[in-house]
């Protein structure tokens, strides 16, 4: 669990848990500073680039179509790294409020998979832009596809790249304890080579190397994330604006590591706002001030730090402590 100290005022915290009280309609909406609590990186990386290639340009259906190998290796790279991630106490507390208050919903702008790892109730967890986890069949006339896939690597082509040391060559005939030290020395330096950097050789993979279909058997898999150029999910869309209309009011939405400044993020706290929400803002940045077109209000909150801490403090009240196994 998160040992960080709490910057959260006591008056802040007991007007926030108050009214969370007796809410009875919340939203949350999540962004990447909540997986930055996990130690994730965001998929750009430094400068921008993976090996030699700027990330968001292997993160389109024609890059796909152009180059499949490359951009599974690049995803199951990123898969790779979310597993090595474990949720923090944000995600697990988020989980507990959709099991304690039945009028919540979060909605995420991760595809890292750490909601679901949380075990959040899927009924009440919206995938803004799809899921790392999440394969679809490619082929036109096939729909399969499959959710939270935590395979890992997903097809053995797919495996990250280990440096093995060799075993030190033993001089003369020896004693097979001697031979033993030599090969468990070689066995301690094995480590992952990190494929992100282009000095890394990669092999080209043909697409019989890939992930396949199992119902058309001649569809290619993709990963089930929503690429640049692609529209978000409709029916996700459609449920999460089902649920806003279907009352008159909405009491709280949190915004938790995101600026929400585009869309839909941003029409969602418009939306909220305009049926009555507050709004409560978890980030590490105070510049990274969300509220839709006016802005926070005063009656409104924003808690400036680490979402793995904040969230489990500010919801403690609803939800309880939350075990030192999660």
């Amino acid at each position: 669990m998160h040992s960080s100290k709490s910057t959260v005022k006591q008056s802040d915290l007991e007007s926030f848990q108050h009214h969370l009280r007796d809410s009875k309609r919340v939203l949350a909406l999540c962004g990447a500073g909540l997986s930055a609590a996990s130690g994730l990186p965001t998929f750009r990386g430094v400068g921008g680039l993976w090996r030699s290639h700027e990330a968001t340009s292997l993160a389109t259906p024609d890059a796909f179509s152009r180059n499949p190998g490359l951009v599974w290796q690049f995803y199951s790279y990123r898969r790779h790294t979310a597993l090595k991630s474990k949720p923090n106490p944000a995600h697990f507390a988020l989980a507990e409020l959709a099991r304690r208050k039945k009028g919540f919903l979060t909605l995420s702008q991760n595809v890292d998979g750490l909601h679901q790892r949380a075990r959040h109730a899927p009924a009440q967890l919206h995938l803004l832009h799809g899921s790392l986890f999440d394969v679809r069949c490619t082929e036109f006339f096939c729909n399969y596809s499959e959710s939270n896939n935590f395979i890992d690597p997903i097809t053995p082509a797919l495996a990250i790249p280990r440096d093995v040391p060799q075993p030190a060559p033993l001089t003369s005939a020896t004693s097979g304890t001697k031979a033993t030290q030599s090969l468990m020395g070689a066995l301690a330096g094995d480590k992952e080579l990190d494929i992100s950097d282009d000095r890394v050789k990669i092999p080209h993979l043909e697409v019989k190397d890939l992930p396949q279909c199992p119902r058309c058997g001649n569809g290619l898999l993709r990963p089930g994330v929503v690429w640049f150029g692609e529209s978000l999910p409709s029916a996700t869309l459609r449920s999460i604006d089902e649920w806003i209309e279907d009352s008159k009011t909405v009491d709280l939405i949190l915004v938790i590591g995101t600026s929400a400044q585009v869309y839909p993020a941003a029409r969602y706290v418009d939306e909220a706002r305009s049926k009555g929400a507050r709004i409560a803002v978890i980030n590490m940045d105070r510049a990274d001030t969300p509220g839709g077109r006016l802005g926070l209000r005063e009656n409104d909150w924003f808690f400036e730090g680490d979402a793995g801490v904040i969230i489990p403090e500010i919801l403690k009240r609803e939800i309880g402590e939350l075990s030192e196994k999660m």
